[in-house]
């Protein structure tokens, strides 16, 4: 960085400039990173959509996603292991459902998101 440069940020700007971290302590910041991994994958983000639905079963997940009952559960576990989904046997299905509301939010809005930014970018070409 060249100390003669010119400021980014104009006058008003700068008087309040500090050194600002995140009102956050690290372990959350390193299990919201992990949250954003597992949620980073288009197949398991998909699954999650479809638990937004309601609760249901790896084998209604496999016929509804036409995978295997071996790979859905796989990327049901990794989605687990970040706690945003949870499950409970009943008999010998063992049924998922998403977390809480918190994870129906985020998914919600994520995909939200994701399609105003597919709006704008198609509008801008």
């Amino acid at each position: 960085m060249n100390p003669q440069a010119e400021p980014l940020c104009e006058e008003p700007h700068s008087q309040r400039r500090e050194t600002r971290k995140p009102s956050v302590d690290e372990a959350a910041l390193g299990r919201a990173a992990e949250l954003f991994a597992a949620l980073g994958d288009p197949p398991r983000l998909r699954l999650l959509a479809l638990l937004a639905q309601g609760p249901a079963c790896v084998s209604d997940l496999a016929e509804d996603e036409q995978e295997g009952m071996s790979t859905i559960s796989q990327r049901l576990k990794v989605l687990r292991a970040a706690s945003l989904v949870r499950r409970r046997r009943q008999g010998k299905h063992v049924i998922y459902a998403l977390a809480d509301q918190h994870v129906v939010d985020l998914v919600f809005n994520a995909l939200a998101h994701a399609s105003e930014a597919q709006v704008v970018g198609k509008s801008k070409e």
